[in-house]
């Protein structure tokens, strides 16, 4: 809202007019050390190998490999790289207050047909100087991926953008299943959702199984795309990420399925019948 060349109004009037401290029209995050983005990369690495891992144990795990760190700074760059771990967690950590949850609504159903349960969810990626949150959704009886997204904040907007992009793509599911994350609790993301008419299913607390699909696809990419590739900016990740789906989707046949297909192919032969 401040015009730093407004004609009539200095920015020491215009701060005092929206209610800002001029100090922080100036201020400039300086972002997480060197050594946090190394002990972050550490972590999501490790934590792809042990999920059940949380702030403690990840703690005293990274003292025995030397780095000297506290609980409380592993538990804030977890919570910034939006690592949860598997086990039951204390409800101490909410999802946001005022967003609706939704019941869970796949239970003892068979899904064997696309477009029937769509998934998201969102993971952390590294980069040489900083990171960047990936979010993907997938059709969960063929596994293909419909749209993804990247984002350098944990705002909601990439992920809603991903969403619409999948349903003018591939129409619509009969229900889209996530966890009880706040970018997928948020107005715009539901909203979006209920003007297609899609039926909003969410997992309860505990139920990790339910994403073990986008889970094992976020474990390939890392170890087969993002680790062995430098990250240098946002463009090379966009690009080598969409190189590394494209290949998942139509190229590489997929253990889920006996003949040996690919996840796209399955999504068209199963939509085509």
């Amino acid at each position: 809202m401040i015009e730093t060349d407004h004609p009539r109004l200095s920015i020491t009037n215009q701060c005092n007019l929206v209610g800002v401290a001029r100090s922080s029209f100036y201020y400039t995050g300086k972002g997480e050390t060197p050594f946090n983005l190394q002990l972050m990369q550490v972590i999501d690495r490790r934590f792809l190998d042990k999920p059940y891992y949380g702030s403690r144990q990840m703690a005293r795990w990274l003292r025995r490999q030397d780095y000297a760190v506290g609980r409380k700074r592993v538990r804030r760059l977890m919570r910034k790289m939006g690592l949860t771990p598997i086990y039951q967690a204390p409800r101490t950590s909410q999802p946001h207050p005022e967003h609706r949850i939704y019941p869970y609504l796949l239970r003892h159903m068979t899904i064997d047909h696309p477009n029937q349960v769509w998934c998201a969810d969102i993971t952390f990626i590294p980069m040489q100087r900083g990171f960047l949150y990936l979010v993907a959704i997938m059709d969960w009886a063929t596994r293909a991926v419909l749209s993804w997204r990247l984002s350098n904040t944990m705002y909601p907007d990439f992920c809603v953008d991903a969403l619409k992009e999948a349903l003018n793509r591939y129409g619509k599911p009969e229900i889209f299943n996530t966890d009880q994350g706040s970018q997928f609790t948020s107005d715009a993301f539901t909203e979006t959702l209920q003007e297609a008419d899609v039926r909003i299913s969410m997992d309860g607390r505990g139920r990790w199984m339910d994403n073990v699909s986008i889970e094992r696809l976020w474990r390939s990419l890392k170890y087969e795309c993002i680790y062995l590739n430098e990250m240098d900016s946002g463009f090379t990740a966009q690009r080598l990420i969409g190189d590394w789906i494209k290949e998942y989707n139509e190229e590489r046949p997929h253990s889920l399925f006996d003949d040996d297909s690919t996840p796209m192919e399955v999504y068209n032969r199963r939509m085509a019948a």
